[in-house]
């Protein structure tokens, strides 16, 4: 088979590393991948949402499956334009990608399906939510900008100070941009959090494993909100009791609703959920691999990617078993000093060699370029590396990718101390 994967993160990494395991894969490429993608696929010089120039690639190609990894070129209708000139794409369609496109549309599909969430309220106009918020809401708060908004678009507000800031910078200022058109409002849940990725084809869904991320910027979950800055899988706190509860009311209720609405939705949901002292509730779906969730879940999964990715496709995902190795996985991302705000790029990056080989600890890039002369790799981006470990215990898996991140080296490389801390405290 060949195989197009689209996107240049992490995420997008480890996926190649899954597609490049098959026997099936004989051909991969990435578009537009990245310097550490590069080792495993040919690297195209081609955007995500660069749809019609995908779509010829791949025509001119004849690519057998496209794996779209990122949300904004799901969200905008990658697949059904793939679908139309007749390539295979994994990956759900435009009207089911609504469900992370729409914070207020997954919002109300929860609530007519009765599936667990925070109470909530949505908005268009600022004065309506600045009112709301004098009126009737509880501190602290959550502020949700409607659209994609990498993963930044959610604001915690323990005063109606911060509040009154909070919807000027989504609503007003328009912070990230069309995202914040719209804005939800909703009650703050307390408990642990817990990411669960699952494969589904429309009729039947499979989970894969869960994790943690970890999305503050600075120890002790301090700092602002990142794209993530670590995960671990599995939580030890995704009990039998919470995956049951789950099984019941969250999951396959999710793909009953979208099938309902006529939004067969056709590839991973990522399930965002909390689970507060009433049992498990859903904080956010996202409708693809998380990053850097891909990282740690993607490793320990067993099954040959490209089958289960056909499954999807072809409806026949009740006639294949999702297996994983009992073990754990650690990502500590290395990222660059001030990111998610300002950080200088294109600085080089040395002993990136230390993880050639090796089948328990990975190096998958996530801003990384090559420089001029085509061999020295540069920082290209806030988040650069994802140094992932695997072991039989969290609490191994952790020393090992702690001690990996001083394998290699950048100018300004910055981490967090604490991922996975939660661990020890378990």
């Amino acid at each position: 088979m060949k195989i197009l994967i689209v996107g240049s993160g992490g995420r997008e990494h480890a996926i190649a590393a899954s597609v490049a395991k098959s026997p099936k894969a004989e051909k991969i490429y990435c578009a537009p991948g990245n310097a550490g993608i590069a080792q495993l696929a040919e690297c195209v010089p081609i955007g995500a949402m660069e749809f019609d120039r995908l779509t010829e690639f791949a025509k001119e190609k004849e690519i057998d499956l496209v794996i779209v990894g990122m949300d904004d070129p799901l969200v905008g209708g990658l697949v059904d334009q793939l679908e139309a000139a007749g390539i295979r794409a994994f990956g759900p369609r435009k009207n089911a990608a609504i469900l992370e496109g729409s914070k207020a549309f997954s919002k109300e599909l929860m609530k007519k399906y009765n599936i667990p969430t925070a109470a909530y309220e949505v908005f268009d106009k600022a004065e309506d939510a600045l009112e709301y918020l004098h009126t009737k809401a509880k501190f602290p708060i959550v502020l949700k900008a409607d659209g994609l908004a990498l993963g930044k678009g959610v604001l915690i507000c323990s005063t109606l100070e911060e509040a009154e800031d909070g919807v000027c910078t989504i609503m007003t200022d328009k912070k990230f941009g069309t995202a914040g058109n719209k804005m939800v409002i909703e009650e703050f849940m307390t408990g642990r959090e817990v990411s669960v990725l699952s494969f589904t084809d429309g009729k039947t869904i499979q989970i894969m494993s869960s994790a943690q991320d970890h999305k503050r910027a600075k120890d002790g979950d301090q700092g602002l909100n990142t794209g993530g800055m670590g995960n671990f899988s599995p939580s030890p706190f995704y009990t039998k009791e919470v995956d049951a509860f789950c099984k019941k009311y969250i999951y396959q209720a999710t793909v009953d609703a979208m099938s309902a609405e006529g939004r067969t939705f056709q590839g991973v949901i990522f399930f965002g959920l909390m689970l507060t002292p009433d049992g498990p509730k859903v904080l956010e779906y996202n409708v693809r691999f998380g990053d850097p969730e891909a990282q740690v879940v993607l490793p320990r999964m067993k099954n040959d990617i490209l089958d289960v990715c056909e499954a999807c496709i072809d409806g026949t995902l009740d006639q294949l078993k999702l297996e994983f190795e009992d073990n754990a996985t650690v990502c500590v991302v290395l990222a660059s000093d001030g990111y998610p705000l300002k950080y200088d790029k294109g600085l080089p990056i040395s002993g990136l060699e230390s993880f050639d080989g090796k089948d328990d600890v990975f190096c998958f890039h996530a801003g990384t370029r090559f420089a001029e002369d085509g061999k020295t790799i540069l920082t290209n981006g806030g988040r650069v590396l994802g140094i992932t470990a695997k072991a039989p215990t969290l609490k191994e898996a952790r020393a090992k990718a702690y001690a990996a991140t001083e394998w290699v080296n950048f100018a300004n490389k910055y981490m967090r101390h604490d991922i996975g801390k939660a661990i020890d405290e378990a």
